[in-house]
């Protein structure tokens, strides 16, 4: 199912966020280093992170029992956790590398965001607040905190600006900056000025009918085209038998090459797009570019979804 894109702020919350993300970058000296100097960030922000693995069960129900009413407690595993009066981090240890450097500037977000400090004595962080399409507005600040700080604000925007549009743009400087290529992908789309959007598909799974499907995650589109397309309107699975679906990489293959699709704007119109798929078998990734509008003699109709077949 469709997962909702609850990850944005409003403009006054997002400028608020990212002054601070500023700010924290500009007193570690961070800007232009590579990849983001994350450590140096939670010294600036005089947090620090404890390097043991300790989150055990034990450890984490007496810290519980020190914050009483002054706790945020997470609904899954603790991936992360702050100690605000101690202002102290504590990462699972158990979580890939590119992923414990995000959640150490999630939990710094909550300790350097000023309008957070009081607010609880224990932050619990789990897989659920730490999606980026997290619904609680608490969380949702931290999470644009942290990528605000992870991306050096504009930088890796303006960098990926420089380059052809495609997905290996994102792919390769999510090296640079230390960031997860969903992470990446996302930014590259989201903060874009152009006319693009991602369709972030889970992982292939075999079915005698079809051969295979996959089930639509969610939809990451530039303001643009959410102004040109709105809230597309697709299938919630794709299989090989449909224009996106016979993109999916399958095998070792990790990528497909540049394809034709038609998708539909709010006023009816038709417009060229290209599309090329990229997967690093966690997601599979349908980067979409619009071009330019088809006359409308070569316009079909499309009861099922808002894009066409080429």
């Amino acid at each position: 199912m469709r997962k909702p894109d609850d990850c944005t702020l409003t403009p006054r919350d997002l400028v608020r966020v990212q002054k601070e993300a500023e700010k924290a970058l500009l007193q570690a000296e961070a800007f232009g280093r590579f990849p983001t100097p994350v450590e140096d960030v939670l010294k600036a922000v005089e947090v620090e992170e404890v390097e043991e693995d300790v989150l055990s069960e034990s450890f984490i129900t007496s810290l519980r029992e020190k914050a009483g009413g002054l706790l945020k407690r997470a609904l899954g595993k603790v991936l992360g956790l702050f100690d605000a009066r101690a202002r102290l981090v504590f990462i699972d240890r158990t979580l890939h590398a590119v992923k414990q450097r995000f959640v150490r500037l999630h939990e710094a977000g909550h300790g350097f965001l000023r309008w957070q400090r009081e607010l609880y004595a224990v932050v619990e962080d789990s897989a659920q607040t730490i999606d980026p399409d997290t619904a609680d507005l608490f969380d949702r600040e931290a999470n644009v905190f942290a990528s605000e700080v992870l991306f050096q604000r504009n930088s890796f925007s303006e960098e990926a600006e420089q380059h052809a549009f495609g997905v290996l743009v994102p792919v390769k400087l999510s090296d640079k900056y230390g960031a997860s290529i969903y992470a990446s992908i996302r930014r590259y789309v989201s903060e874009s000025p152009r006319t693009c959007a991602v369709l972030v598909l889970d992982p292939p799974v075999l079915c005698a009918q079809a051969g295979f499907q996959c089930n639509l995650r969610r939809v990451v589109a530039s303001e643009q085209f959410k102004r040109m397309f709105g809230s597309l309107r697709l299938p919630e699975c794709f299989s090989p038998g449909d224009k996106i679906g016979a993109m999916v990489p399958l095998g070792n293959r990790r990528m497909s090459g540049r394809r034709s699709l038609t998708f539909v704007d709010q006023n009816g119109d038709a417009h060229e797009c290209f599309a090329e798929a990229f997967t690093q078998r966690h997601q599979v990734f349908i980067l979409i570019l619009a071009v330019e509008k088809v006359r409308p003699t070569i316009i079909a109709a499309a009861p099922r979804s808002c894009f066409r077949e080429a």
